[in-house]
Order: C-alpha cells, then structure tokens, then sequence
C-alpha cells in the first residue's frame, strides 16, 4: 500500500492565511551539493497600495560557510482570493492559489525553469517545495513554514 499524502487545508484567500510572521526551514541541493536556509518570513501589507510584502531573513549554512542571505517578493491580492507573485522590481514571478490546499506554479527564467509546489497542512504550516532544471541549473528547494505565535 502506497504511502498516504498528508490531509490538505484549504485556504479562501491566500493572503489572509500567509499574513504574519514564520519560521522557515529550507533544505538546498545543488547538482549535489547540499547545504540549509533557517530564517524568519513576514507577510504583510505593503503600506498605501494594495500590495504585500513576503520578506525573508536568515541564514544559510553551506559547508563549512554561513552567512545572512534574504529576498523580498510583491504580493497583489486578486479578487478571488489569489494572489499575483513578483519580484522585488517588479519582474512577474507567479501566480498563487491556495484554494484547494495545494498549488503548482511555473516560472520560466531564460532556459531554467522553476516548478514550485505549495501545500497547506494546517492553518499554522505549510510546505513549499522548487525544483529547478535546464541548462544551468539542477536545484531543489524545500521549505517548511510554520506559524510563529503572536
């Protein structure tokens, strides 16, 4: 019998769920190497407009190196309860829709491409996981998120 998958949360509006603070645990491989991300994510409004901020801070431990390392995303809420990713300048990212708990989104970046897949366990966590191939990339990102108490 084949392992079960875990029970999925459905979410109504993705960034209602994501708003607050996380904890994050990340594994990376890169074509072989492996190495670790542990941080902080906060989600929240983005002042005058309608955007969010998904903003990250952390450390990663790479051998026998470590240093501070982050990254900012835009978030533009959707009626339906989605969201439209960016980059920090603007740059389309993806699109994310929690709706069913779970979520594949693609993002094609010169010959890479990226394939992330989001799941919803809980109200307080949830799993995001790229995989990243073509002709100058072989990575694969897994993220655990889990709900820092306020």
């Amino acid at each position: 019998m084949p392992p079960s998958s875990p029970a999925l949360h459905a979410v109504p509006d993705a960034l209602t769920y994501l708003a607050g603070s996380w904890s994050v645990e990340r594994e990376l491989y890169d074509g072989g190497n492996t190495g670790s991300f542990t941080g902080r994510a906060e989600f929240r409004t983005d002042g005058a407009d309608e955007a969010w901020l998904h903003a990250e801070e952390g450390v990663v431990e790479w051998g026998d190196a470590a240093w501070n390392a982050g990254r900012t995303l835009l978030m533009l809420p959707l009626p339906d309860g989605t969201a439209e990713v960016s980059f920090a300048d603007g740059r389309p990212f993806h699109l994310l829709d929690l709706r069913r708990g779970r979520w594949t989104a693609v993002h094609q970046c010169a010959a890479d491409r990226y394939e992330g897949t989001f799941t919803v366990l809980s109200p307080d966590e949830w799993h995001l996981r790229w995989a990243v191939c073509g002709p100058t990339k072989d990575q694969l990102l897994t993220s655990v998120y889990r709900r820092v108490p306020r």
